[in-house]
């Protein structure tokens, strides 16, 4: 007994010891695997301002940081990390060199480098060494929220009698306000981080179909505040990614008039407005198409005034920077089509009496975005804000899906495989 219990001892040590290698090997897998995630990400996030190249050796310096070469060994060199293109139906990557879209990160740890990993008792099967490699994809994805819908760092504050249909965002990082007779349709989104967190009536979810189905808990930062002197400087100095292809000469045509109308304008250039500290005035009952207007002034649009394949972006930071009266259209009435969208940036607040239309319009705010009644956004809206969004009655916001690629877009990045 004493002799069968000495072999039962040994066979439970050692398969207790090969269960140790077993996980060793686990642990080492888990470890290149972070190292592969955090390094893909880092490529992809430099990848927007950089060069490729550039880009491929911040993801080994951020693997050489999780795992040092000198404990380590190369897990991870610049031909291990490729950029491309990543196919969601099929879920596979491709490469593509010059992409933005994607990146594959395959670090390892093999004898042909000379950082296996080393084991103890598998050494009795003669494998004193084993190859562990792992692999990570990340992919560029803009969230739905931003594409058409409002976003806003503070409140979203909707009133009554206001319709959303499916696809719609209303998305705050603080809560979102809503009072009564609101419709939500089947696929609208209504989130912010804490969904309890929701403002409304006692008789909020009887008074406002579809809300509760709508609900959702999220957070996201705002990275396309982050990109607006990148985006000014562009436009001011008539160069880069930002100027849109209907300007067609990029030295700019100087306005000092305070009070502008139709004719003041040229399509195809981008117009710098000075005004000595006053605030300029741009009549209504016109259409400003094909143009960019740049400025660090208060700007006032008169009633009916409709931009089309524009830009208005101003540096002043007042409560109404942009003002208009009632009837401001932004984009063109265009069921949902490519081009004719239209963009409103400011580093201050954006106030629309009445009376906004927008068809493929986007509006950008470092302040406050308010409007009144009667908003239509049925075909492609949307606003961001660092500061909260106000709107009263009486508005349809719909999802167009389409129609909105001159918008200002930031890139997020997620985990493909």
């Amino acid at each position: 007994m004493t002799l069968l219990g000495i072999y039962v001892l040994a066979g439970g040590l050692l398969i207790s010891a090969f269960a140790i290698d077993f996980a060793y090997l686990l642990s080492a897998r888990t470890q290149l695997q972070v190292a592969a995630d955090s390094a893909a990400h880092a490529a992809l996030y430099f990848r927007e301002t950089n060069t490729e190249e550039q880009s491929k050796l911040k993801a080994v310096e951020m693997a050489q940081h999780d795992m040092p070469a000198s404990e380590y060994g190369a897990v991870l060199e610049a031909e291990d990390v490729e950029f491309g293109n990543w196919d969601y139906a099929t879920k596979t990557f491709t490469p593509a060199s010059g992409s933005m879209e994607a990146v594959r990160v395959r670090p390892s740890r093999i004898e042909a480098k000379g950082n296996a990993v080393a084991v103890f008792l598998f050494r009795l099967l003669d494998r004193p060494e084993w190859d562990v490699a792992a692999q990570a994809i990340f992919v560029t994805f803009q969230p739905h929220c931003f594409r058409e819908g409002f976003v806003a760092q503070g409140v979203v504050d909707i009133q009554s009698n206001n319709g959303f249909a499916d696809g719609f965002c209303l998305h705050s990082n603080t809560y979102v306000s809503v009072n009564q007779n609101n419709t939500f349709e089947a696929g609208t989104v209504v989130s912010m981080p804490d969904s309890n967190d929701i403002n409304m009536p006692r008789s909020g979810f009887e008074k406002n179909e579809g809300l509760q189905a709508a609900l959702r808990n999220g957070f996201y930062r705002l990275r396309m505040l982050l990109k607006l002197d990148e985006v000014y400087d562009s436009l001011y100095f008539g160069y880069g990614d930002h100027v849109p292809d209907y300007i067609t000469a990029s030295v700019p045509i100087v306005l000092s008039d305070t009070k502008l109308g139709v004719t003041d304008f040229e399509q195809g250039r981008i117009h710098r407005l000075t005004c000595g500290g006053q605030t300029i005035n741009i009549d209504g009952g016109i259409t400003l198409r094909n143009i960019v207007i740049i400025t660090d002034c208060d700007i006032k649009f008169g009633n009916d005034l409709a931009l089309v394949d524009s830009i208005v972006f101003t540096r002043s930071t007042a409560t109404k920077s942009i003002y208009s009266a009632s009837g401001l259209r932004i984009g063109d009435d265009d069921g949902c089509a490519e081009g004719g969208g239209a963009q409103i940036i400011t580093y201050g607040g954006v106030d629309v009496a009445a009376d906004m239309h927008m068809y493929g319009g986007q509006i950008i705010a470092m302040g406050d975005v308010a409007f009144a009644a009667n908003a239509n956004g049925i075909q492609g809206a949307s606003i961001l804000a660092k500061g909260t969004i106000s709107g009263t009655s009486n508005m349809d916001m719909g999802f167009c899906g389409t129609g909105m690629d001159d918008n200002f877009e930031a890139q997020y990045f997620r985990l493909a495989l």
